[in-house]
């Protein structure tokens, strides 16, 4: 596990008013590479904790490493091919990009934990930028 990884799961689980969702702790962790304050990042990325709307959309952490991904990749021309190839390949590593249908809801079937979502999302940023 890359020290990125370690960093982005231990935001993500923290307790109280430090803790981050699943989306800013992958932002947060690329502040520097991204050339945007972690507050701002955390900003941005509040609400898309529990795959925005309360798990029925995409994970946060796929978010969060999607946002990242324009930050850093954008150049005035759209990044199309980047973004859906970063979306397959968390796909892959996590069995589905919906929050509620990783999380198992409705299915009982957990294919990808919390922790290691965020460590995927991480890990394909880090292969990208």
């Amino acid at each position: 596990m890359t020290a990125k990884q370690e960093r982005a799961v231990e935001l993500k689980n923290r307790t109280g008013d430090s803790h981050y969702n699943c989306c800013q702790a992958v932002a947060c962790v690329f502040s520097d590479e991204a050339g945007v304050d972690e507050d701002v990042l955390r900003r941005i990325g509040a609400g898309f904790g529990l795959g925005m709307g309360g798990m029925e959309g995409t994970c946060g952490a796929l978010c969060g490493a999607e946002m990242i991904l324009g930050l850093v990749k954008y150049q005035g021309k759209p990044i199309r091919n980047e973004a859906k190839e970063l979306h397959r390949a968390f796909t892959e590593k996590c069995g589905g990009s919906i929050c509620r249908e990783i999380k198992g809801v409705g299915t009982g079937k957990v294919l990808c934990s919390c922790d290691d979502c965020v460590r995927n999302a991480v890990e394909l940023v880090e292969s990208v930028i």
